[in-house]
């Protein structure tokens, strides 16, 4: 087929405006949106490493377009129970979980996310290809490991305090763990297994451990470790049905009891000092 020379021209134009448009569009991800998919996005999602929690966002412009995409990051909830097809479908293989509302994401935000997304779908590695974890078979010195940097038996290297504070693992013993977190005894059956799981420690995306972990993130070999426990738990364990929190309030009265009965002990002879005083007194 011949192209004429004013088609040539125009396709010539085309050419050279697409590739001054990709190397623009590159500079115009600010280091905000980067940080932003980092910590909210980055436990569920990858860009070209395959499916988490939630699919895999590379070419995700493919196959629905740029618009639909900011709206359903910004209130995803609204756009499933609104009836749409492909929200319902994301659903569906998320195994009815649904992307939570991000903190403080607008519209504005979540359109620049798009682009994001965009840009490093076309390249050939992306930087949020995911987590790089070892396949290879987990032993029982990973578990042993991971229970130890749970308990705090083992400080984590980048200062991150232990799990144990917030949460709480069937046969912990004692007081259990704490109680600001969800019990996760069969969290690596709920995130469907060692990926997800590693993800998830790698980029908590919780409000209450995103501030923490984001400047004392676990190293590689501590999330493998970290998993290898925490399947041990959910192959041999259940959520624990608050026997920590009913041994501390027998741990409570029963020092509560301790100590009056000191104060007894340290106070009696002198109450009966001035119980004597005032009886000879009023004779």
């Amino acid at each position: 087929m011949q192209i004429s020379r004013t088609g040539r021209t125009l396709l010539a134009a085309v050419l050279v405006t697409g590739a001054l448009a990709a190397p623009a569009l590159a500079q115009d991800v600010s280091e905000e949106t980067v940080n932003y998919f980092k910590a909210n996005c980055t436990s569920c999602h990858t860009i070209g490493g395959g499916r988490l929690t939630g699919p895999d966002l590379k070419g995700v412009t493919e196959r629905q377009g740029p618009e639909w995409l900011a709206t359903f990051i910004v209130n995803p909830a609204r756009v499933i129970n609104g009836g749409d097809a492909y929200a319902l479908e994301l659903k569906r293989e998320a195994k009815d979980q649904v992307m939570p509302t991000l903190p403080g994401l607008t519209k504005d935000l979540a359109t620049k996310l798009v682009e994001l997304i965009v840009v490093e779908s076309a390249k050939e590695k992306s930087r949020f290809v995911g987590l790089q974890l070892s396949d290879r078979p987990l032993t029982e010195e990973d578990v042993a490991y991971g229970r130890a940097l749970y308990n705090g038996g083992t400080a984590i290297a980048s200062g991150a305090p232990a799990c144990i504070g917030c949460h709480q693992v069937d046969g912990t013993g004692g007081f259990g763990g704490g109680r600001l977190g969800p019990d996760l005894t069969d969290v690596y059956s709920r995130l469907e297994g060692r990926k997800p799981l590693a993800a998830w420690l790698a980029a908590p995306p919780s409000l209450t451990m995103q501030p923490i972990f984001a400047d004392h993130p676990l190293e590689s070999d501590e999330v493998l470790s970290m998993v290898a426990y925490l399947k041990s738990t959910a192959e041999s364990g259940r959520p624990t049905p608050g026997h920590g929190a009913f041994a501390f309030l027998i741990a409570g009265m029963a020092g509560a009891a301790v100590i009056l009965v000191g104060f007894d002990l340290i106070w009696r002879r002198r109450f009966r000092g001035v119980r004597r005083r005032l009886v000879m007194e009023s004779k």
